[in-house]
């Protein structure tokens, strides 16, 4: 099983959790803000756990304030506007860094991986997407101007769906 089920995470109320607690399914781990111009990807994301979540896929969302200070509000407040403008009904993570000398040890693996060009290191903007395997190894990398249903998302995610 992957190292990256054992990272120390916090949910955005603060309890503690890994990604082992998915262990088996597919995850799509996006780093989220909701002041950005691509905040509607949540609709995109928010779809996908609806299509997908029955067969063993969760989408991750993990706030981040890095990129123009587009999520300055408290955990509440994050949860409050995805739930509220968004519906989102995935999980979310607390507020992290996801660059830089304090970049969640998370981040600090999932940037070794490359996308499809070839091209790994820091995470460029919000809505940067990592489509996990259900073994929890890095099977993609998704910049941000890859909305969450493009064909090479979509067909990634349903490639990777436990039998």
């Amino acid at each position: 099983m992957s190292a990256l089920y054992d990272i120390p995470l916090r949910t955005i109320d603060g309890s503690p959790t890994t990604l082992g607690e998915h262990s088996g399914k597919v995850l799509l781990v996006v780093n989220v803000a909701s002041k950005c111009g691509q905040t509607p990807q949540y609709e995109g994301l928010e779809r996908l756990q609806k299509r997908y979540a029955d067969r063993g896929f969760t989408v991750l969302g993990v706030p981040c304030n890095q990129f123009a200070g587009q999520e300055p509000g408290t955990a509440e407040e994050i949860q409050t506007f995805c739930t509220t403008t968004y519906g989102v009904s995935f999980p979310l993570l607390e507020k992290t860094d996801v660059n830089g000398a304090d970049r969640h040890p998370l981040y600090t693996e999932l940037t070794k991986v490359a996308d499809a060009n070839g091209e790994a290191g820091d995470i460029g903007w919000n809505f940067e997407k990592f489509l996990l395997g259900t073994d929890g190894e890095v099977v993609g990398r998704f910049r941000t101007l890859t909305v969450p249903e493009a064909p090479e998302v979509t067909e990634a995610i349903e490639q990777h769906l436990p039998a």
